[in-house]
């Protein structure tokens, strides 16, 4: 793990590849998966302030859900996540005709009806955050559904934290993730890796 300010992150985000290969995968981990995405309050509250300006990109049968069970619930850990639509796909889910998973809320953004960017968690993907007492754990999370995206980060030199370089500013601030590129450079420097990322 490598600290920077109150965080602890991990060495497999600076070290694996990952470039998400939505041909691939279909954003199949919008439909996957045994809960919601997990949500913060604030996030949560925006999601039902703004739900008359999302509720057209939704499903019919997201729009049931959400209405008769709420916008999100607490999973088996007591986290605040992303209601399901028959206990599989998220309710914010919109599948295109080609079968590829879209978000909602994005939908909704890019159409000029809503300003909600989809869950940070969900930007942030694979890379899951964690608060514990005192500091904040970041670590990449391996998944099946996601092989496409560390055989096409590999194919292309992009690492898990290059390709999140956006959401990962978002969540934690340009000068953490400056530093945090300063770091991953130094530390595959000197693992002889460095070669890899040119591109």
């Amino acid at each position: 793990m490598i600290q920077i300010g109150n965080t602890l992150v991990s060495f497999d985000v600076i070290e694996k590849f990952f470039c998400c290969d939505l041909e691939a995968c279909k954003g199949a981990c919008c439909i996957e998966g045994d809960a919601g995405a997990p949500l913060s309050e604030e996030e949560d509250a925006a999601l039902k302030e703004m739900m008359a300006d999302i509720e057209p990109h939704l499903t019919p049968k997201a729009v049931d859900v959400i209405k008769e069970e709420g916008a999100s619930y607490l999973d088996r850990e007591g986290e605040r996540v992303t209601q399901l639509v028959e206990g599989g796909c998220c309710v914010y889910t919109c599948i295109e005709k080609d079968g590829l998973c879209l978000c909602a809320l994005e939908k909704a953004r890019r159409a000029g009806s809503g300003n909600l960017f989809k869950p940070i968690s969900c930007s942030l993907y694979p890379v899951r955050v964690k608060e514990y007492d005192g500091f904040t754990a970041v670590n990449y999370d391996r998944w099946k559904i996601c092989r496409p995206a560390e055989t096409l980060g590999r194919k292309e030199g992009i690492r898990v934290y290059e390709f999140l370089k956006e959401p990962l500013i978002r969540r934690f601030g340009e000068k953490w993730y400056a530093e945090l590129e300063l770091t991953a450079r130094e530390w595959l420097r000197q693992k002889g890796e460095l070669k890899e990322e040119a591109k």
